[in-house]
């Protein structure tokens, strides 16, 4: 969707902002572009709409040089989300909204439809919202807005340039969770500058790590974080990389513990039998649908009659297959738990256990390393040299 053949971008004073950039980003693919300020990433996204022309190479979208396009013309064709969002302070939430499609000679209603339609998209309640100015939001829900009116005239290219740097980090982190959710839906083809590498893991397919004006690595999160392609990636993606990389790797059948499983209405020496049988201190406890319900101890059953029923603990820590890593480990700790469980749908598969957890990661490095799935990777330890 969109490609960059040799572009350079040089400065009268000989400043050099972009050299010999080349780069190609795939129909509905975000790519995050991050790196220290200066290094060139703003200038490069600046590029794709004309706000900033390159001194020398060729920038092509759906396949067309954007050379021989009006440059007001292309930046109607693409969403444009900055990070003070630039909302018109005497417009309303909804008029802002509308603003590329009141451009573009939409009807009345069409437009105010469509940003009706759009604020909802990004959760404020056009009802709620509509009337209000920008002044009367908060820094989350102008962001929110500025996201509506860059995607209000359905563009196929969104540049979006630290969107959401300017607001405390709780509410980056929802905003950031929410724009994954959105783009699940709207697969839009997405360059995104942040200088955060923690943020340009978590939304980002691929990520472009800059250095002085060019690409040091381009590569999937796990790869950068995996196996950084040179000693400046390693040191910015920092030490703790591995760490990190919780955040992109998901929990897979494979990770798994399969523990005995009861259910509410089985007795208790039929549990204990099951768990003994197991060599299991504990099981998973499943309602008469196979739902998890909680846990049991082996203590309990062995020294109590009746049901399971009656001496059953409901479980807190689930989360569902897929979820990263660092949502498991989080859960844990948030839960004090030695152990999650995982569900799919509504289906219980298994266990992560801190130990598992560990072996995951392992497994994830490997893999990337050796080019290899996950499940094709033997992990040597201690007890097994």
């Amino acid at each position: 969707m969109i490609r960059f053949e040799n572009v350079t971008k040089r400065y009268p004073d000989g400043t050099v902002a972009v050299e010999g950039l080349s780069l190609e980003v795939a129909e509905g693919e975000l790519v995050t572009l991050v790196g220290p300020s200066g290094c060139g990433k703003t200038t490069t996204m600046k590029m794709v709409n004309r706000l900033i022309e390159p001194t020398q190479g060729r920038i092509l979208v759906a396949g067309e040089d954007i050379a021989g396009v009006e440059p007001v013309e292309l930046r109607r064709r693409m969403g444009y989300v900055i990070q003070q969002t630039g909302l018109f302070p005497h417009r309303t939430v909804l008029d802002n909204t509308a603003t590329v499609p009141h451009l573009l000679g939409w009807p009345k209603a069409r437009r105010r439809e469509r940003a009706r339609e759009l604020l909802d998209l990004v959760g404020l309640d056009p009802a709620v919202f509509g009337d209000r100015y920008p002044d009367q939001l908060s820094g989350g829900q102008r962001q929110r807005v500025g996201v509506a009116r860059a995607l209000a005239a359905d563009p196929p290219v969104l540049l979006m340039d630290e969107p959401f740097g300017a607001v405390d980090p709780v509410v980056r982190e929802h905003l950031q969770t929410e724009f994954l959710r959105l783009q699940s839906r709207l697969h839009k083809t997405v360059l995104f500058v942040t200088h955060d590498i923690e943020e340009a893991v978590r939304l980002g397919d691929r990520i472009a790590v800059y250095g002085e004006g060019r690409i040091e690595q381009f590569d999937r999160p796990a790869t950068v974080l995996g196996a950084p392609a040179s000693p400046y990636v390693a040191d910015f993606v920092g030490a703790d990389r591995g760490l990190k990389r919780l955040s992109v790797t998901p929990i897979e059948p494979g990770d798994l513990e399969e523990p005995p499983t009861v259910h509410l209405s089985d007795r208790l020496d039929k549990a204990a039998r099951r768990m003994a049988a197991a060599g299991a201190r504990w099981a998973v406890v499943l309602d008469d649908a196979d739902e998890l319900h909680g846990w049991v101890s082996a203590g309990v059953v062995e020294a109590q009659e009746g049901t399971v029923a009656h001496h059953a603990r409901r479980m807190e820590a689930w989360l569902p297959l897929g979820s990263s890593l660092k949502q498991a480990f989080s859960t844990m700790l948030q839960h004090d738990a030695g152990w999650i469980a995982v569900l799919d749908g509504d289906r219980f598969v298994g266990v992560l256990t801190p130990s598992r957890l560990h072996a995951a990661l392992r497994r994830s490095i490997d893999a990337d390393a050796r080019e290899v799935g996950r499940t094709e990777v033997e992990l040597e330890s201690i007890e097994s040299s």
